[in-house]
């Protein structure tokens, strides 16, 4: 008989993507996509364009009060958006 080693698809896929360097990417994507729920609907409403540079989370804004009360709760919205990815993506929002 054959010994066999089994593996989960999820190992399998999370290997996979590690090995062609499409974790990062893809956990980037989700965080963003992730913005929306956790900041909620009033302030997506407001949101401009997102994208992630060097571990940073860059948001534009459009309403100039609302700017700054995120920019006050910067930190909470960082665990919040890493713990809806599952992995530590983001270590900064810049809010502009």
């Amino acid at each position: 008989m054959f010994k066999r080693k089994v593996q989960s698809i999820d190992d399998l896929l999370s290997h996979f993507l590690r090995q062609q360097g499409l974790e990062t990417p893809l956990l980037q994507r989700r965080l963003i996509d992730a913005w929306d729920d956790v900041a909620g609907q009033t302030v997506a409403r407001y949101t401009g364009e997102k994208f992630i540079k060097n571990q940073t989370l860059f948001v534009k804004i459009s309403n100039p009060a609302l700017r700054s009360d995120l920019s006050m709760i910067r930190t909470q919205l960082i665990k919040r958006l890493n713990e809806a990815v599952g992995s530590i993506v983001i270590f900064n929002i810049k809010i502009y």
